[in-house]
C-alpha cells in the first residue's frame, strides 16, 4: 500500500523481495522507512517499544511487514529477533539503526544515570543489531545508521544526544572499513530537523519553524517521508559506490 506521494518517488527494483530491519519503526522517521521499504515490495521487519503504534502500523501496510515488540538496548531480545528472521529469510539485506531517544536536558543539569540511558538509547543499538545481524549480512548489504544534524552544527540541551550520534558516525566509519571486503556497505543518514508527529507536538512551535526556514538553505519543512526516500537510496544498488559516509537531508542547514 503506497500513498500518492510514495507513488511519485523512484522505485529501486532491487529492493523488491529484499529482506529489510528497521529498529524505532513503530512512529516517526522509522514509521516512514518502514512504510517506505514496504511500498518498494521488500520483507521489512521492524522493531519498537510502542506496541499499539506498532501493530497498527504492520496491519495497515499488510503482508510484507511484519512488527516485534522488541527492547533494542537489550542484547538477548535484539540477537533472538534477528535470529528469527534469519531463519525465516535465510539473509539479511538491509539493516536500519534509527531508533532514537532526543530528550532534552541540560549539561549541568545531567545525572551520569540520564547520560549513560540516553548513550544506551543512541549508540548501543547500532552495535547490537549490527553485531546480531552479521551472521546474515551477504555481499550487497545495506547498513543504514540514523545521525543527526545536531552532530554538525551543535545544540544546546542536547549534549548526550549529540555525543552518541556523533559516536554513531565514527562506528559507520569503522564498520564500513571492516565489512567491506564482504561486500557490506554501511552509511549514515543525517536528518535535519524534520517534522514528525513527536516533534509537532513536544517541541515545534511558531517561532521555531520560522527559525528552522531562516537557518536551511530550503525554506519548506522537512518531512519523515523525504528521509525515508534517502533511506532507500543508501539501501539500494543505485548507491553501490558509496559506503563509509554521511549523507546530510537537512534541505542545506549545515554545509559541511
Amino acid at each position: 500500500m503506497t500513498s500518492d506521494r510514495q507513488a511519485a518517488h523512484p522505485i529501486y527494483p532491487d529492493l523488491a523481495g529484499r529482506t529489510a530491519l528497521v529498529t524505532g519503526g513503530a512512529t516517526g522517521i522509522g514509521a516512514a522507512i518502514v512504510e517506505a521499504f514496504a511500498g518498494q515490495g521488500a520483507m521489512v521487519y521492524f522493531a519498537d517499544i510502542d506496541e499499539p503504534n506498532g501493530t497498527a502500523l504492520a496491519a495497515r501496510l499488510g503482508e510484507n511487514c511484519r512488527f516485534s515488540r522488541v527492547d533494542v538496548t537489550q542484547a538477548e531480545q535484539v540477537k533472538d529477533w534477528i535470529d528469527g528472521i534469519g531463519a525465516a529469510r535465510g539473509a539479511v539485506d538491509v539493516l536500519v539503526n534509527n531508533a532514537a531517544q532526543d530528550k532534552r536536558v541540560k549539561f549541568d543539569e545531567m545525572t551520569p544515570e540520564e547520560w549513560d540511558w540516553l548513550l544506551s538509547i543512541n549508540l548501543r543499538p547500532h552495535f547490537l543489531t549490527t553485531r546480531a545481524a552479521l551472521p546474515y549480512l551477504r555481499a550487497g548489504s545495506s547498513i543504514v545508521n540514523l545521525g543527526s544534524v545536531t552532530y554538525n552544527i551543535g545544540f544546546a540541551g542536547l549534549s548526550a544526544y549529540v555525543a552518541s550520534k556523533g559516536g554513531i558516525v565514527g562506528l559507520t566509519r569503522a564498520l564500513a572499513r571492516e565489512l567491506g571486503p564482504r561486500g557490506v556497505r554501511v552509511n549514515c543518514l543525517t536528518p535535519g530537523w524534520t517534522m514528525t508527529e513527536r516533534q509537532l507536538r513536544d517541541y515545534v512551535t511558531p517561532e521555531t519553524m520560522e527559525w528552522v526556514k531562516g537557518v536551511q538553505s530550503l525554506p519548506e519543512l522537512l518531512q519523515p517521508d523525504e528521509i525515508a526516500q534517502a533511506a532507500l537510496f543508501l539501501a539500494s544498488r543505485a548507491s553501490s559506490a558509496i559506503t563509509g559516509q554521511v549523507l546530510l537531508a537537512d534541505k542545506g542547514w549545515a554545509h559541511v
